[in-house]
């Protein structure tokens, strides 16, 4: 078995900036941004994108890889954060409805995601620990309903990038107002 050769630095610096330019073509144009265009962004040819991401496909999958990495990142960081636990689980919610309401392309592929759990595997068990956590937390602290699931709150998370997506095209739909609906019947009572 041979082991795989490191990246070049000058290869990593560009399948970087490649990722860098899907994220802001995906971040305004959607599903619709195009290999050529996330090249040209990048300052590189289309050949580097293709050699670093064979298909679109592949290069959403290595963004939505990158999403939860980070947005998992972000709830350890809630979970193990000071503070009321109801507040920091309402606080990751907003974050997450923050980055899909920002990247139409992303909140697309989040919404998604499930058809990708085997790409996010290892980020998804980080959410659900920290999730976890956040759910013990609360409902010690009799701020959360005592059947509220790791699920419920997944499945409000993947609302929310469906919210957030059709919140461009639709202004009477509001995430925050659907987090603040959602979240209400997760409180104790």
């Amino acid at each position: 078995m041979s082991a795989t050769k490191p990246m070049r630095a000058d290869a990593l610096r560009n399948r970087e900036k490649v990722l860098e330019a899907a994220r802001a073509a995906f971040a305004t144009e959607g599903q619709d941004a195009q290999m050529p265009d996330i090249a040209k962004r990048a300052g590189v040819g289309v050949g580097t994108v293709y050699r670093h991401f064979p298909t679109k496909e592949a290069l959403v999958e290595a963004l939505v890889r990158d999403h939860f990495s980070r947005i998992a990142d972000i709830a350890e960081a809630v979970a193990a954060a000071e503070g009321e636990p109801w507040d920091r689980l309402v606080m990751l919610a907003e974050i997450c409805g923050e980055r899909c309401a920002s990247d139409r392309g992303l909140a697309a592929a989040v919404a998604g995601s499930r058809e990708m759990l085997g790409v996010i595997a290892g980020q998804e068990s980080r959410l659900r620990a920290a999730t976890t956590r956040l759910l013990d937390d609360g409902r010690a602290a009799g701020q959360v309903r005592a059947d509220a699931t790791v699920e419920d709150v997944s499945m409000l998370m993947c609302s929310l990038a469906n919210i957030a997506d059709m919140e461009n095209s639709r202004p009477d739909f509001s995430w925050r107002r659907y987090l603040e609906v959602a979240f209400d019947g997760m409180r104790a009572r």
